[in-house]
Order: structure tokens, then sequence, then C-alpha cells
């Protein structure tokens, strides 16, 4: 069983026991997270696809850490004219461990 979920602008695909780096949410190591931007679901070959989102399903996980990404180097030149820009950047992220995919529904 696998979802496609929205987060950040990203499209990530996630599995039950993953571990997956999403950008950064709100709360402290340990916090329970539950994702609404269900895009698709495949349980066993049963697809469901969203227009845009798959209705009352959820991703559930914890958050595990809190980190910075690698450094990317942004570099800026326009030739024979001495321009150059050298900046470095560093994206925040969230590593969160994927529990349950599944509906909201109460049974």
């Amino acid at each position: 069983m696998y979802a496609v979920i929205n987060s950040g602008g990203k499209q990530i695909r996630v599995e039950p026991g993953a571990t997956v780096r999403l950008e950064s949410l709100e709360g402290k190591v340990g916090d329970k997270v539950s994702l609404d931007e269900v895009l698709l679901v495949n349980d066993d070959g049963k697809v469901k696809i969203g227009t845009p989102v798959v209705k009352g399903v959820k991703v559930s996980g914890t958050i595990v850490e809190h980190g910075r990404g690698d450094k990317i180097t942004v570099f800026k030149f326009k030739r024979r004219k001495m321009y150059r820009r050298k900046q470095g950047h560093r994206q925040n992220y969230t590593a969160i461990k994927v529990e349950a995919i599944g509906s909201d529904k109460k049974k």
C-alpha cells in the first residue's frame, strides 16, 4: 500500500513504515502529524485518484527530526562584465516516519 501526498508544493510517495523528508512543519520531535492532501492511494491494486484530493483519506505519522539539508551554491555570472554573485542556501526540513494510510472515518 502506498499513497502520493502533496506537502510544501511537492508530491511525495509514502508507504507505511518509511521515513520521508518534507518541507518544515510545525511541531516538536515525537508529535503526531496528520497529512490531509492525499492525491492518490494504491491499496493492493485498487487505485483511487483524487480530484484533486482523495476524500476521507489521511496519512498519519510521527515527527522524527528537524534539520537542514545539504548546502547548494547559487552562482550568477555574466561574462566580460565583471559580474559575479555567489550565494549559498540550506533548506530546512522535517523528517516524518509514516505510520498509517487510511480513512479518517470512525469504525
